[in-house]
């Protein structure tokens, strides 16, 4: 069975702050429904497992899922919560014995290899400029707006009539931006807010407000909310678009 796993649904920061009292964060100590872990995905298949992104929390979601080891990861864009657990993960390779597959487009992996530039003793860093498959799912990705931060990539999957895709970090996309994004059964989008009163030059991902314009948009067969900050409390009902649901930890879709 194809099945989509979120390991972590936070943004940058996670939930909760360490510094914040808020009724989201207190929540998140208290009873913990709303703990979050950097943002990333594990995708289950027949013939083969990866995740998206590999952030500082990658220890910590594969000891929750009792998970010893993954080969493979696709990586989004090289900001530290997408990326920061590529040294234990290359660690977890040398160890074990284990070369690990990194697939990131050119130009993510050449500003991986900036900051990690012993990476590629236990780790293979392949380009998906040209799309990869990777579990019987034909991936394609495309660069996205992420505001202040500059850029990241979302990528589409299909395989055996589903189509799916994974956007977690991106804002005001343009028409070329959005059409991959069209004809989806699932959508998985980031919005680190409900509604983000921040100056929009300062920002760098879709509020839910804004999200739920473009999945009004784009009607996928249905929309998962991930990337999101302390200002949301997913045990609230915001009274999103029906189809619109928020993601939480371990949280578990079919992929079919």
């Amino acid at each position: 069975m194809n099945r989509l796993i979120f390991l972590g649904t936070g943004d940058a920061m996670g939930v909760p702050r360490v510094y914040c009292d808020c009724l989201v964060c207190t929540e998140a100590r208290t009873i913990g429904t709303n703990v979050r872990l950097r943002s990333s995905v594990l995708i289950e298949s027949e013939t083969e497992d990866f995740m998206i992104d590999c952030g500082p929390d990658w220890r910590r979601q594969l000891e929750l899922r009792s998970l010893r080891f993954i080969p493979t990861i696709l990586v989004t864009h090289a900001h530290f919560d997408h990326i920061g657990g590529l040294p234990e993960w290359a660690d977890a390779c040398r160890w074990t014995g284990n070369r690990g597959r990194l697939f990131a487009p050119q130009e993510v992996i050449d500003t991986i290899l900036r900051q990690f530039s012993w990476l590629p003793g236990n780790l293979d860093l392949i380009p998906v400029d040209q799309g990869v498959q990777l579990g019987g799912w034909n991936i394609r990705g495309w660069r996205v707006n992420h505001g202040k931060n500059g850029y990241a990539y979302a990528y589409r999957l299909e395989k055996d009539g589903f189509s799916w895709a994974y956007c977690s970090d991106s804002i005001g996309l343009n028409e070329a931006e959005i059409l991959p994004l069209h004809n989806l059964n699932l959508l998985v989008l980031g919005t680190s807010f409900y509604h983000e009163e921040a100056e929009y030059t300062t920002r760098s991902v879709y509020d839910m407000l804004e999200a739920q314009e473009l999945v009004g948009r784009l009607k996928p067969g249905s929309t998962v909310f991930t990337h999101m900050s302390h200002d949301v409390d997913i045990t609230y009902n915001y009274g999103l678009l029906e189809g619109i649901s928020l993601a939480h930890t371990g949280m578990s879709l079919p992929l079919e």
